[in-house]
């Protein structure tokens, strides 16, 4: 019976690097399923991700790069794609990404497991409760962001989390914080940053008559609303919107926006690039 995992490698870019993945799979009985790479000419480096079919043990596929990643200087993963990566997402009072995710999750079109959801607000109590998920309310102050923060992290070893979600989660995460959760972290925003800051950026883009409206799905950073970028979406607008119009148009973006990022991270179909990303979408 043979099992379906992904590869995932980053090295400098330099000729064989495909041939030797794909020699090594070959020798090893595998079957490869998809495969997609890049080259980036200004970093001289090579990503690559494939998929394939093997009937040997995750640990010797595992084992066979770890021995071939010296050659070339590999960074590498390889994961069973049965195993949902395990997810906890964070939110504050608006609702609208996390009824999405929770729906894609339980209408089969996300695979991924959201093992809790935590908050500094009780509201989403309800919703996150009725999907049967765990739900922690951890109020956050000033005075006491270091011991919330600390709570966070004891749930994320205690899910054994994966992948942290910030489902417009509306605080700002320490640069401890950030660190431990590096690479492993989405957050979602409006892309009128940083034209448009502060309180009620859709009522100042509708006194700009803005054109489109857009949103950014990107990795957690230190450098608040910086980090790499793995989506946007846009929608297009005009003067007959009104600001409530243009709220509720931002929401449906942002939706799209993290649902996609969420998923093409799940399945290993991002690559951090530096302060950029390498996305392999289907």
């Amino acid at each position: 019976m043979s099992t379906e995992y992904v590869l995932t490698l980053s090295c400098p870019d330099r000729p064989g690097v495909v041939a030797a993945v794909a020699g090594l799979l070959t020798a090893r009985g595998c079957n490869i399923t998809e495969s997609q790479q890049f080259g980036d000419r200004d970093a001289q480096r090579f990503f690559m991700r494939v998929q394939f079919a093997a009937t040997q043990p995750e640990d010797e596929i595992r084992a066979a790069f770890a021995a071939l990643a010296p050659e070339f200087g590999m960074v590498f993963q390889v994961r069973d794609l049965a195993r949902r990566p395990r997810v906890l997402i964070m939110v504050s009072k608006f609702g609208h990404c996390l009824n999405d995710l929770l729906y894609r999750v339980r209408s089969g079109a996300l695979d991924i497991e959201v093992v809790a959801v935590v908050s500094n607000h009780p509201d989403l109590r309800p919703l996150t409760q009725s999907h049967g998920i765990d739900y922690h309310h951890l109020p956050v102050t000033a005075a006491t962001k270091a011991r919330q923060e600390a709570e966070v992290l004891a749930l994320v070893e205690h899910y054994q989390v994966d992948l942290v979600v910030l489902a417009r989660y509306m605080q700002v995460l320490s640069e401890e914080l950030c660190q431990k959760l590096a690479g492993r972290a989405i957050n979602i925003h409006h892309s009128f940053l940083p034209s448009f800051k502060g309180a009620k950026p859709y009522h100042q883009a509708h006194d700009r008559g803005v054109k489109l409206i857009g949103a950014t799905a990107h990795y957690v950073t230190s450098d608040l609303d910086e980090g790499p970028i793995i989506e946007q979406e846009v929608a297009r607008v005009n003067h007959s919107h009104s600001p409530a119009d243009l709220v509720a148009i931002g929401r449906d973006v942002e939706c799209v926006a993290l649902a996609r990022a969420v998923r093409w991270h799940a399945e290993q179909r991002v690559l951090l690039d530096g302060h950029k990303t390498v996305v392999f979408p289907r």
